[in-house]
């Protein structure tokens, strides 16, 4: 009887008060039928009555009939509860005696062990992780390959750019950001790649590169390893031992540096993984890392007045003096573009890249120039380090792969190792391409302020959001 009845008691205190009234005294339906009605309606139209802008890009005009939309439902959040045993653990943490890295393979549930260490987290720093999501998310995916002591996930809206219609084929192109016009600029760029019969891209090289350093007692040792490695008669015999090394990489060449005792070796690979380095290079921006590739299209004139509302030989002219000339007074190295990185970053975290290999990926040159007799406008991006991978990593997390499968690569090639990775760079290419053709006609045209104020710089007031 005790048991039954402190149960009875746990059971209230856990649904609450109100949830166990709500099944005794139950109203019946009738009472909705009731003569109220219309000032239930009433009711209703003044909730939906909208207090901020709708959202951005949307029709928000008002229509002469009024919206009725069902009654809200608030969202309570529920009470956290925490077992005996999570309470002990949260509180070792936080005294120290137990390390938060250890709690996946101690528990062997990862999501219990991120939400132990979140709350374990908030304690010691006193700060609210409220804003943070847990829930709705696949912690065992990312164990031991993507993230380490995981106490939520950030969310990242994902926008659809397209189509691009490139080698005749049409993609539409996730794009992650939170940046406002991103996705929309892009999108309009697609549009004039489509009217004007689209873009063909070209990968001119794959091959992934690798510079471990050797050193030696004495320059004419490392001298006489140079020698030995770039002679063409043993580069069969350095593949063979290469190329165990992975199921993926097959070597392509080997070239060698001498700084006085230290011997510097670049291998160059052909492989349908992701690599790691993450720095700009003038090496990399000279002889290409990781996918190489040039995407072209000819833009019609029509079009170029029509949908971007500018002229051919205002692009030309914009072009030479700001990605050509006013990178290089800038001095950079792989930027004579209008905003490469942007378009890469986007497609990259979308499609579950590293987004660090956004620095040597977004090395680009875009050219430009009056073709047809001056009445059409000829566009490329030549970008030679694109560094991307269809498996492994991120690639293999369930949002990242909708998206990889969305654009027809996801996972390994069955007929072609690596042929997956190779149409991705192509097509990174091609939504580079949309992208910064439509930002140099805004540019030209004297719309690009303009948008930013009109789609990036919400009016809501943030103070009073909860």
């Amino acid at each position: 009887i005790f048991a039954f009845i402190a149960s009875f008691v746990y059971l209230l205190g856990f649904f609450g008060i109100d949830f166990v009234q709500s099944l005794i005294l139950r109203p019946s339906t009738d009472l909705w039928n009731s003569e109220d009605e219309e000032e239930n309606e009433a009711l209703l139209r003044k909730e939906d009555a909208r207090k901020i802008p709708c959202g951005q890009a949307l029709d928000c005009s008002v229509t002469s009939a009024p919206i009725i939309s069902a009654q809200k439902v608030v969202d309570e959040k529920p009470v956290k509860l925490t077992t005996k045993e999570d309470e002990e653990i949260i509180k070792a943490i936080v005294a120290g005696t137990t390390p938060s890295y250890s709690l996946e393979s101690k528990l062997g549930d990862c999501k219990r062990a991120a939400s132990i260490r979140r709350e374990a987290l908030g304690r010691i720093t006193g700060k609210s992780l409220s804003g943070l999501p847990l829930d709705g998310f696949d912690y065992e995916s990312i164990l031991g390959q993507c993230c380490e002591m995981p106490i939520g996930y950030v969310q990242i809206p994902v926008g659809i750019a397209g189509p691009l219609l490139l080698n005749g084929k049409e993609y539409s192109v996730p794009m992650a950001t939170t940046e406002g016009c991103l996705v929309a600029s892009t999108n309009r760029g697609c549009k004039a790649i489509h009217l004007s019969g689209g873009a063909s891209s070209v990968l001119l090289k794959d091959g992934m590169a690798r510079a471990p350093v050797v050193r030696f007692g004495t320059a004419k040792r490392a001298v006489d390893l140079k020698f030995y490695l770039e002679d063409p008669e043993n580069f069969e015999t350095l593949a063979v031992v290469f190329n165990r090394s992975s199921r993926f990489a097959r070597l392509q060449g080997i070239k060698c540096v001498i700084a006085g005792k230290n011997l510097y070796l670049r291998f160059t690979c052909s492989t349908g993984n992701f690599c790691s380095d993450k720095k700009p290079a003038a090496v990399n921006w000279i002889e290409g890392r990781g996918k190489s590739v040039v995407c072209e299209a000819i833009i019609k004139g029509d079009v170029v007045r029509k949908v971007l509302k500018t002229s051919v030989e205002s692009l030309v002219e914009l072009n030479m003096l700001k990605n050509l000339t006013g990178s290089a007074m800038a001095g950079a190295l792989g930027g004579f573009n209008a905003h490469a990185s942007n378009i890469v970053s986007a497609v990259y975290i979308a499609t579950g890249q590293d987004p660090a290999q956004n620095i040597e990926s977004s090395h680009c040159i875009t050219m430009m120039e009056a073709v047809n007799e001056g009445n059409d406008l000829h566009i490329s991006v030549t970008m030679p380090s694109i560094e991307v991978g269809t498996v492994g990593g991120g690639t293999q997390l369930a949002s990242q792969s909708a998206c990889l499968n969305l654009l027809g690569v996801k996972g390994a090639s069955q007929e072609s190792p690596g042929a997956n990775s190779r149409r991705l760079a192509t097509i990174v290419a091609g939504a580079v391409l949309a992208g910064e053709l439509s930002l140099m006609s805004a540019l030209a045209a004297g719309q690009l302020v303009k948008s930013h104020m009109k789609y990036n710089r919400s009016s809501k007031d943030v103070s009073k959001t909860s």
